[in-house]
């Protein structure tokens, strides 16, 4: 009987989300409670490295965590495997092209407890930590560490993977901003691939890993400038005036891509690597309402993709480019739980 109804509630769990969103069929919620993010695909499209705070899965603050998108699909309480170490705070998961190793930052070096995020709402603005004490580990499938991939005094997380197995790109502040920089799977061959004052991060590589696209704030008056300064130096950014921008992988040919003001972020090639998806509240009157959109590499063809509830973000396409997954707090029943959500792709 309690399977029977698990289906039934899973059922309802997949039907009933508006049909307005029309690149979106099959929407299937895969997390329920907690705030649950950053959700990526392995590179067989199989496996799911994302960060949660579930109460309920024995954490205090995020700690990252993999699950199988088929079992996910069936069973509403399915619980992932956590691969971190559940100490210290973590972020931005990735697979390795091997499948059985995910890379992601930890600040477990430098204590076993979350670090405290202070007050993120200071003096009217919405803020994100940068902890020093975040560094990029790699690990298997059971949790054990393997590798540490930096160890440079400063931040360095926001780690994601080239489809072409071959080079990694993270952001770093090693050299005294917020920079993305590139290195080779193993750790090796360090390049600083950004310049520009601001905070650029949260990067991935397009489909032939020839390209990134990311996000950047560029603040540019002497008051911004100023502002800026003073908050990284507190180890905090105020992430609510960024565009998306584009390069080749060597930092060559800079583009901006997005002209909307507010906070564009969350960006991610699509398959045939002439399109961008990424988050934004370009359209909201109070700052938080965010949707997902689409975009011509050049910033032509704005589309809106999402249209259900004020937060959609993270999305990434699957490497068989038949899917998508993003975070959304649709169907949380008035919680501030945000899930992951996966879907087929219709063009």
């Amino acid at each position: 009987m309690k399977k029977i109804f698990l289906i039934i509630v899973f059922f309802i769990h997949q039907i009933s989300f508006s049909q307005n969103e029309k690149h979106l069929k099959n929407i299937t919620q895969l997390t329920f409670g907690g705030d649950n993010a950053e959700a990526y695909f392995s590179f067989d499209s199989k496996n799911l490295s994302f960060q949660s705070n579930n109460k309920k899965w024995g954490v205090n603050c995020d700690q990252i965590f993999m699950m199988n998108i088929a079992d996910a699909s069936k069973d509403s309480l399915y619980k992932p495997f956590k691969i971190s170490t559940g100490k210290g705070r973590t972020t931005c998961a990735y697979f390795l092209p091997n499948g059985n190793h995910v890379l992601y930052a930890s600040t477990h070096k430098s204590g076993d407890n979350c670090p405290e995020t202070g007050d993120l709402r200071k003096n009217g603005k919405y803020l994100w930590n940068i902890f020093d004490s975040y560094d990029i580990f790699i690990a298997d499938l059971k949790g054990n560490i393997t590798k540490q991939l930096t160890d440079s005094p400063g931040y360095d997380a926001e780690a994601t993977v080239s489809p072409k197995g071959n080079k990694i790109v993270f952001t770093s502040n090693r050299s005294g901003d917020l920079e993305l920089w590139t290195m080779n799977i193993d750790g090796s061959n360090l390049k600083q691939i950004t310049t520009g004052l601001g905070y650029d991060g949260g990067a991935f590589f397009s489909p032939d890993g020839s390209k990134l696209v990311f996000r950047a704030s560029r603040p540019k008056t002497e008051s911004e400038i100023k502002n800026y300064k003073d908050l990284l130096a507190q180890g905090l950014v105020a992430p609510s005036d960024m565009e998306i921008f584009v390069c080749n992988i060597d930092g060559s040919d800079l583009k901006q891509v997005t002209h909307l003001g507010k906070a564009n972020w969350a960006p991610f090639f699509s398959p045939d690597g002439k399109k961008i998806i990424f988050s934004s509240n370009c359209k909201t009157e109070n700052g938080f309402n965010f949707q997902l959109y689409m975009i011509n590499e050049d910033g032509t063809g704005l589309e809106q993709i999402t249209t259900e509830s004020v937060f959609n973000a993270f999305a990434m396409f699957s490497p068989d480019k038949k899917r998508v997954v993003f975070s959304s707090n649709r169907n949380n029943h008035g919680t501030r739980d945000t899930n992951v959500f996966i879907a087929d792709w219709v063009d």
